[in-house]
């Protein structure tokens, strides 16, 4: 049975992208010491979400059943659990992998970033409940803070500072940035912003399968760590 579920926005505290960061790797330090370490990608969330956060992942119809087009995924406290929409599955649609992880990654970070934040909210306690509506609906269309604050924890968890600059230096022989200007952008589309995002994309598309996630989402984790850069500056020596 369809049920329309209206999405709430909570406030959230203000956080660093360092702090983000560091929530991150936490999570991955903790794994660490109790599992394998991770020395290669791709960094296995399934297994962290499940066997180290003691949390449950079904894929599910949620477009039809929370009533909005745009679903990719939820998050309910009360019954710790996370599902996917049924469009992410990557056993039905192979190129979503990236996107189906990085969602899960996403749902993981409201669950470490927010989850105690909202036991403190009186005014939130319901989301601890069995069986209630989600605390978080991720959709493609929204980008409230908790959001952005989501979407960062998974770039970081899926794509670890230091794996990545690793896995840069072996797959360009050099820890050198390069410029966009330098890449090949072609003449696709009228706007060249659109036509450089291509590019990068494109670029960024082996690195990207390595780590299971989408070029879009490998290519804003370079620019974040300056190894993909809009220019080279010039060095003094």
């Amino acid at each position: 049975m369809k049920r329309r579920v209206a999405i709430r926005q909570y406030t959230v505290p203000f956080l660093h992208d360092k702090a983000i960061e560091e929530h991150a790797q936490l999570l991955l330090d903790e794994w660490g010491e109790a599992h394998p370490p991770i020395a290669e990608p791709p960094v296995p969330i399934d297994d962290i979400l499940e066997l180290h956060l003691g949390l449950t992942f079904v894929i599910d119809d949620l477009r039809a059943d929370l009533g909005h087009p745009d679903v990719l995924g939820g998050i309910w406290f009360g019954d710790r659990l996370i599902k996917v929409d049924r469009s992410l599955d990557p056993k039905l649609s192979p190129k979503m992998l990236g996107r189906y992880r990085f969602t899960l990654a996403h749902e993981v970070g409201h669950w470490r970033l927010h989850r105690q934040h909202l036991m403190d909210d009186p005014s939130a306690k319901s989301l601890f409940e069995a069986n209630c509506e989600p605390a978080f609906v991720c959709r493609s269309s929204a980008n409230p803070p908790e959001e952005i604050q989501a979407n960062a924890f998974a770039a970081c968890v899926l794509l670890p500072r230091q794996m990545v600059f690793e896995a840069w230096a072996q797959w360009r022989n050099s820890d050198e940035p390069i410029a966009i200007s330098d890449l090949p952008i072609g003449d696709y589309h009228a706007n060249r912003q659109v036509n450089e995002e291509m590019a990068m994309d494109r670029f960024c598309k082996p690195l990207a399968e390595r780590f299971e996630v989408s070029a879009q989402a490998m290519r804003y984790r370079l620019q974040k760590l300056e190894l993909l850069v809009k220019e080279i500056e010039p060095r003094l020596f």
